[in-house]
This record gives structure tokens, C-alpha cells and sequence, in this order.
């Protein structure tokens, strides 16, 4: 598990810069969606700088299990 962890981290890494769209999972009937930049990753999140403010949030962190239980999906353009 700590490996694919890694790997999720290490391909996050390689896209810093780049324009992603995200989705999570918040709960059953409750689904956002950000566009906007992967701005940095560190050992244990990811960080999103928004592209429009929605809600007064400008940036918005997710750990790499989020992605690795399916409750974030992200999608580079």
C-alpha cells in the first residue's frame, strides 16, 4: 500500500504546473468539481490553486489516499 502511495505522489510531482480538473466525493448525494492549477505536493497532500474563486476558496489540499480510495479523481488537460 505505502508503495502506491508513493507512486500516486511521485505522478502528482511530475504534473506540477498543469491545468487539472478534480472531483470529490464529499458524501453520498454531494459531488465538487474544481478546475485550476496543481500548485505543489508534499510527502502527505497535494495542493490545487483554484482558477475562479468558488465559495471565497482560492486553493483547496487533498491527501494521496483520497485518490487511492477513489474519493478524488483528477484529470490533467
Amino acid at each position: 500500500m505505502a508503495n502506491t502511495i508513493m507512486n500516486i505522489r511521485q505522478e502528482l510531482s511530475e504534473q506540477v504546473g498543469k491545468e487539472v480538473k478534480l472531483t470529490a466525493y464529499e458524501s453520498r448525494n454531494r459531488v465538487i468539481e474544481h478546475t485550476g492549477v496543481l500548485s505543489n505536493t508534499y510527502p502527505s497532500v497535494f495542493i490545487i490553486d483554484l482558477g475562479t474563486v468558488q465559495d471565497s476558496v482560492d486553493r483547496v489540499s487533498y491527501s494521496y489516499i483520497d485518490i487511492l480510495t477513489g474519493s478524488v479523481e483528477l484529470q490533467f488537460n
